[in-house]
């Protein structure tokens, strides 16, 4: 499995971005797909989660801003981020979680999202 992150850059306060994570394999339908992010000095922490049968989870700082999605046919997993603030500034990461017990989890290469004016 190969993850492909893209869709960051520079984006003013208060405005949007779509994160899209490309991944090769055929485990993609089965497994659970996240977004996660790191902050310059921080640990990398979970931003939303989309469960195989499509239950999302999101971080407290950003409900009702970022909105996961994801297209099986096109083995994607999307990020949808509106109302950007500089806190938001990190690197995003794209992650598979396969649906077998143990299994490692697999990650994208990161793609930098800059809030600024």
């Amino acid at each position: 499995v190969q993850l492909q992150a893209s869709g960051g850059g520079l984006v003013q306060p208060g405005g949007s971005l779509r994160l899209s994570c490309a991944a090769s394999g055929n485990i993609f339908s089965f497994s659970a797909l996240g977004w996660y992010r790191q902050a310059p000095g921080n640990e990398r922490a979970l931003v939303a989660v989309i469960s195989s049968g499509g239950r999302t989870t999101y971080a407290d700082s950003v409900k009702g801003r970022f909105t996961i999605s994801r297209d099986n046919a096109k083995k994607t997993v999307y990020l949808q981020m509106n109302s950007l603030n500089p806190e938001d500034t990190a690197v995003y990461y794209c992650n598979l979680r396969p649906p077998i017990t143990g299994a490692k989890d697999y990650w994208g290469q990161g793609t930098l999202v800059t809030v600024s004016s």
